[in-house]
């Protein structure tokens, strides 16, 4: 119990410094609209793979089949 707290804790606070670093990247005037365009769409995209490869290992987690493994 007290190690997934440990995890959620550890990913809360490092979504909190992305976030505070990617909110000052976006904001920047000083960095082109291409490359923020180019830098969401990539983490766009990686958080959507992301998603979908949790997604389908809680699927499968759900239709493991452990008959022949004994104890």
């Amino acid at each position: 119990m007290l190690q997934k707290l440990a995890y959620v804790l550890i990913a809360l606070g490092g979504l909190v410094l992305i976030g505070w670093a990617g909110r000052d990247f976006f904001v920047s005037s000083e960095v082109p609209l291409l490359v923020r365009i180019a830098v969401g769409g990539i983490a766009a995209g990686f958080l959507l793979l992301l998603g979908i490869v949790i997604k389908d290992r809680l699927a499968k987690r759900k239709k493991e089949d452990f008959k022949g493994v004994d104890n």
